[in-house]
């Protein structure tokens, strides 16, 4: 149980702490994790019982995101984009009704697989955002380290200056240029 304290105190902390960008990502993992439960609810190996149930259960947590989605996306600013990630989100949405309707784990890969290819274009938008205000600010020791991380590099050592710390690499991607997302 200490386990589970832990972990839910660690997703809230990170949630609570999150950009937009952030979040957009945050919400895309969640649902992507919900279209895959509810695919191995749906698919029991090895002669088990489908548990319709569980796949009830993530299938509506699945479609909680995609509306959560449609709510966020800001139509205003994002223009024909929007538009058509809006159509996008209906078309998910109505596989999820499917899937859940007809039992239909086909549909739930197709959602799943949507998703994981919306959310890997946010994080290349973001990382070009990232970038783009790394080649902006180099002296942004926060941010290099940040960036070193993410590549898997070694941070290098932080400047031993009083001055006030600079905000980090979250907080710079909030400044970014998204505009679909709430």
């Amino acid at each position: 149980m200490v386990n589970s304290s832990a972990q839910f105190k660690y997703q809230a902390t990170r949630i609570s702490t999150a950009t937009k960008e952030q979040l957009l990502l945050i919400t895309y993992d969640i649902g992507i994790k919900a279209c895959h439960a509810a695919e191995n609810a749906m698919n029991a190996k090895n002669g088990a019982t489908p548990d319709y149930d569980l796949a009830n259960r993530e299938i509506i947590r699945a479609q909680e995101v995609v509306r959560e989605l449609m709510v966020t996306l800001n139509r205003d600013k994002g223009g024909e984009m929007a538009d058509k990630l809006m159509q996008l989100y209906e078309y998910m949405y109505q596989l999820l009704v499917d899937a859940n309707m007809k039992k239909e784990p086909d549909n739930l890969k197709i959602v799943r697989s949507m998703m994981e290819e919306l959310k890997q274009t946010w994080e290349t938008a973001l990382m070009k955002l990232l970038q783009d205000y790394q080649a902006a600010h180099p002296e942004d020791k926060d941010l290099q380290n940040a960036m070193a991380e993410i590549e898997g590099k070694k941070p290098t050592a932080a400047a031993p200056t009083p001055a006030p710390k600079a905000p980090t690499y979250a907080s710079n991607a909030k400044a970014g240029r998204f505009t679909l997302a709430g």
